[in-house]
């Protein structure tokens, strides 16, 4: 393994602070560590639960919608009259929304974003250096065995 294959350059370290902000921010405030990886797993479960039921994301109908709701955007942000600006932007964030519950919501990739979102947070809340770990972590697994010695 070449030295710093796993640099990030503090880009998930700082995602991480931000979903903390943010889970702060829409009031969840401080948990207890327990409910915190809990809620993890239950993210873990909604995804299981969407793949058996054959829930996935429809990404490319997604897409093909998402660059009328981005022209969308960007044409409130030109608007001169701020009045007009304002509703254009809505319009277009209910468009994003719509879409979004359509073809994405709730869908096996739905959940595991969620997983993943759920440990920033709760990285950023206890200040790990989750880029350190997963170096670290990477740099012990490629000397251990196969299967780490297990049958499975």
């Amino acid at each position: 393994m070449e030295e710093n294959s796993f640099e990030m350059n503090g880009l998930l370290n700082a995602a991480c602070q931000e979903e903390y902000k943010y889970a702060q921010r829409q009031g969840f405030g401080k948990q207890h560590i327990g409910t915190k990886l809990m809620l993890v797993v239950t993210e873990l479960s909604e995804a299981l639960e969407a793949d058996r039921c054959g829930r996935h994301a429809d990404v490319e109908r997604f897409n093909k919608n998402l660059p009328m709701m981005l022209r969308n955007l960007r044409k409130a942000d030109l608007q001169e009259r701020d009045e007009d600006k304002i509703k254009a932007y809505i319009k277009a964030k209910e468009e994003f929304k719509k879409n979004f519950e359509k073809h994405i919501k709730d869908t096996f990739e739905d959940e595991i974003a969620d997983a993943f979102m759920r440990l920033m947070d709760l990285c950023g809340e206890y200040g790990i250096d989750i880029e350190r770990h997963i170096m670290m972590k990477a740099m012990y697994n490629e000397m251990r065995p196969p299967k780490h010695g297990k049958a499975y």
